[in-house]
């Protein structure tokens, strides 16, 4: 595929990359938004809009029908186990020597908890909260999808609260014992950023009908600013930031679909490491993750723009995140490949620099989710979801560290959890742990 950008056309076995571009008129403002004498981008005249696309139909002024399959839509999501549960559990191998140190947070799709565990499988802490308990009120809770059984992600912060998704329903604060801080149902799903300053970015999404796709309600993806409180200040598509870049092969892409149009999957803040290579890198752009369409992407925050896009030697991918040395680092699923990897590219010429695919024997697949996260020491650890299993390998790609998540799902416990993403944090004990 050959994407363009003004300055740059770049070719090599498909693969896609672009330079910064300026942002083409017609954003409209989105529900809840303030609006202002000087619009931002993603508060234009109504005027600038381009006929036949910018239309939509909210909730609330759909059918029956179309409401029914708005149900279908939001209920996308992971089952909480796929693989015949193995007889590994817990931690396997523990090399000290070679293992970066360390504690590790992770959530299972086996209950709506995240969990502290240190590098034996000894758990230290665990933060729970159902979606009834967080939202008592059926009618302010809605409908609760099999997806909202267990927490799609958790970020741990300093005071030892949590941030958890309810896949495709909300994002809910806890104390470190799990009391509601605060709560947003905001259409949350798959991953969210910190800010420095406490506020969010998050990964929103919401049922809309579009002209092109007739009267089928499709999902629209967002970023979402949420400040320290939990209240949403800005919303920005993410679909019409591919509209409105240079890169209409994926726009087109995109737009072929039906239902669940990007399914963005990742959500990662870039600190400028990378812009004298790329500009489109600089610091407080984001980098996303589309799966169906098995391209990543960069986000201009100020132009509401897409100025940067890849699409190559992954498929169905998940989780890229810049690395240390300038390179991108991704879990490149494969989809019906039948074998995953932890690859890392070098984001300018779209080179494979690095891979861990694991043993011919057995090696690594994920159909769904997955990470993969470069360590302190240089190793890489890599999240198996479908598989319950984490693992962290050398350069080499020797496993030094390896975990089976001793949880089980399925009507019967026939299947392992599975394993959303295990993140490597420095040991404690914390204050808040007393």
């Amino acid at each position: 595929m050959h994407l363009h950008a003004p300055q740059l056309l770049r070719r090599s076995l498909g693969l896609a990359l672009g330079v910064a571009l300026t942002c083409a008129p017609g954003c409209a403002p989105e529900p809840g938004e303030p609006t202002e004498e000087s619009p931002t981008p993603g508060q234009r005249d109504e005027a600038e809009k381009p006929v036949g696309r910018w239309s939509r139909v909210q909730r609330g002024a759909l059918s029956a029908e179309q409401e029914a399959a708005a149900h279908e839509l939001e209920a996308i999501g992971y089952a909480s186990g796929s693989q015949e549960a193995r007889a590994q559990s817990g931690v396997t191998r523990h090399d000290p020597a070679r293992a970066q140190a360390g504690w590790n947070f992770y959530t299972s799709g086996h209950a709506p908890m995240a969990l502290l565990m240190d590098m034996d499988g000894r758990v230290l802490h665990s933060w729970q909260a159902t979606l009834d308990s967080v939202f008592p009120d059926p009618k302010e809770r809605g409908k609760m999808p099999e997806t909202t059984r267990f927490w799609r992600r958790a970020r741990l912060l300093a005071d030892g609260s949590v941030l958890a998704i309810f896949e495709g329903h909300s994002l809910v604060k806890l104390d470190k014992d799990s009391r509601v801080l605060w709560k947003n149902r905001c259409g949350a799903h798959h991953d969210l950023v910190v800010q420095p300053d406490g506020s969010l970015l998050v990964l929103t999404r919401a049922v809309e009908v579009l002209p092109e796709f007739g009267q089928d309600p499709v999902l629209i993806d967002y970023v979402s600013w949420l400040d320290a409180d939990g209240r949403e200040t800005r919303r920005m598509s993410i679909l019409e930031a591919v509209r409105r870049s240079e890169f209409k092969e994926l726009a087109d892409r995109v737009t072929a679909r039906r239902g669940d149009l990007l399914h963005t999957n990742s959500l990662h803040g870039l600190d400028g490491a990378l812009a004298e290579r790329l500009p489109a890198f600089r610091a407080g752009n984001l980098l996303v993750s589309s799966r169906p369409n098995s391209f990543i992407g960069v986000l201009d925050i100020e132009s509401e723009t897409m100025t940067w896009a890849l699409s190559g030697p992954f498929i169905e991918q998940h989780d890229p995140t810049v690395v240390p040395g300038g390179n991108l680092l991704l879990f490149d699923n494969g989809g019906k490949r039948s074998w995953s990897r932890a690859l890392e590219l070098d984001p300018v010429d779209g080179s494979e620099r690095w891979e861990y695919r694991g043993p011919t024997e057995a090696p690594l697949f994920s159909f769904f989710c997955g990470t993969a996260a470069r360590l302190a020491n240089g190793n890489t650890l890599v999240t198996e979801t479908d598989g319950g299993r984490a693992l962290e390998v050398t350069r080499a790609g020797e496993i030094v560290w390896e975990f089976w998540n001793p949880e089980r799902a399925g009507p019967e416990g026939e299947f392992i959890a599975a394993l959303f993403e295990v993140v490597r944090v420095p040991a404690g004990p914390y204050g808040w742990m007393r």
